[in-house]
């Protein structure tokens, strides 16, 4: 350790200036051998992107190795649904691994804090769900929903009935099938994705398309995105299409709540055409939107949901399926049919992440935190479009609950964006993330 010249050991600059050597040097070290996700590879591991050590976190700050704070208003990746720091979870998985740190969940085996976290997800799912099944994050929790979808087709005699059909600017993972469903052009480009078989409609975007600047009111624009979609079911046939998935709110597409009336023509169609209708909750769920749900928010009655982030705010790594009494019934009926189920993951059910879970949802139900954020979301949207709905290049000011958006416009009254290269457009290399010239400005809370 270097003893700069008019600085004494002991003193503030010099414990500064050795935090901020620290924190170089590990950097130096992370380039040397860690792959980033969703990062410029090039840039970042030749020294040309910035990095950054986060060592810690307290409420709703995190802390770098320089000792700085921030405000996280991305909540992590939208998962840190009771803030940092809360050494209840900590202590619950702590007390969990002296008991029991893992065994595994196949052919029955199960262990006492999964039975108990089932049982909670289910009361708070509601009505006409029955059973859930674990994962560790989004990405495996929808990989499943596609194998359960090809299952229950084929028990039910439809080998035809297997396309998934999702929505342009919809996340829903970053695997292979689920990198499919996702209907973002970066997680498709160098991949060969999407696989054949997923299909994506309209999305709900209503500030972005064209019919509304032809006079669209939103809920035109809702029948508009529905009789889309049936014109895909019946171009595809629809003996051929399985299900349906969606975000009740995109949220790597943009935090884009749905137009008026959009779920309730949306379920029409599926209704018509026996279609599933998978509800992707993996960031609405658990209250960031100020509900259970998304999908109580939006009178959504999904026949499988997905759930991870929230689920234990991001305290271990857990995701969730819940199958609704109509799938299930014909899981059974395969199962009766053609003996156990030929899917599991190793780590489903873990003892401590469905500990940190029930840690997690307690705080989220004693603090309140759901109706919280319905209070506190309803001001945070006041005051966005308070303070930025005139703003000169902002287009759209939208959100619910603790999501919330900007859409910055080169000129709004025409709805023009910002190109790459400009001031307001994608940032340069080195220089910050490169993202889509439409891809709006988003900050979940």
């Amino acid at each position: 350790m270097k003893i700069l010249p008019g600085r004494t050991p002991g003193s503030l600059d010099y414990r500064e200036n050795d935090m901020s050597q620290q924190h170089q040097d590990l950097i130096d070290r992370d380039r040397k051998v860690t792959f980033h996700a969703s990062s410029h590879l090039r840039d970042f591991a030749h020294g040309d992107a910035p990095g950054r050590v986060i060592t810690g976190g307290q409420g709703i700050t995190i802390r770098d190795k320089d000792g700085r704070e921030f405000i996280d208003g991305f909540a992590g990746l939208y998962c840190v649904n009771i803030g940092y720091g809360r050494t209840e979870v900590a202590e619950a998985i702590y007390q969990q691994a002296l008991e029991l740190s893992y065994y595994h969940t196949y052919v029955g085996h199960s262990n006492e804090p999964q039975i108990a976290l089932s049982e909670k997800i289910i009361e708070l799912a509601g009505p006409g769900m029955s059973k859930v099944y674990y994962g560790l994050g989004g990405s495996d929790a929808n990989e499943t929903q596609l194998k359960l979808v090809r299952y229950y087709n084929n028990v039910l005699g439809r080998p035809q009935k297997k396309k998934v059909i999702s929505r342009m600017r919809g996340y829903h993972g970053s695997g292979l099938a689920t990198g499919s469903l996702t209907g973002l052009k970066a997680f498709h480009d160098q991949f060969d994705l999407p696989f054949e078989g997923i299909l994506h409609t309209e999305a709900p975007f209503y500030y972005h398309r064209a019919a509304e600047q032809q006079g669209m009111s939103e809920r035109e624009f809702s029948k508009h995105c529905a009789a889309k979609l049936e014109e895909m079911i019946l171009a595809e046939g629809p003996e051929t299409v399985a299900a349906f998935i969606g975000e009740p709110v995109l949220g790597t597409g943009g935090i884009v709540p749905p137009p008026e009336g959009y779920w309730e023509a949306i379920q029409a169609v599926l209704a018509k055409y026996d279609v599933l209708l998978i509800a992707d909750e993996v960031v609405c769920g658990f209250g960031r939107i100020g509900a259970d749900f998304g999908s109580h928010h939006y009178g959504i009655k999904p026949d499988l949901i997905t759930v991870a982030k929230g689920l234990t705010s991001a305290y271990q790594p857990l995701s969730g399926v819940i199958v609704g009494d109509r799938v299930w019934k014909v899981l059974e009926q395969g199962t009766g049919e053609h003996g156990p189920i030929g899917h599991g993951w190793t780590y489903s059910g873990h003892a401590l992440g469905c500990a940190a879970a029930l840690a997690n949802l307690a705080i989220i139900e004693r603090e309140k935190l759901t109706e919280n954020a319905a209070e506190t979301g309803a001001y945070l949207q006041q005051a966005m479009a308070d303070a930025f709905g005139d703003h000169p290049i902002v287009g759209d000011v939208r959100g619910v609950g603790m999501l919330a958006a900007l859409e910055f416009s080169a000129n709004p009254g025409k709805r023009e964006t910002f190109r790459p290269g400009t001031q307001g457009g994608a940032a340069h290399r080195g220089r910050g993330p490169r993202r889509e010239p439409d891809r709006p400005c988003h900050a979940p809370g």
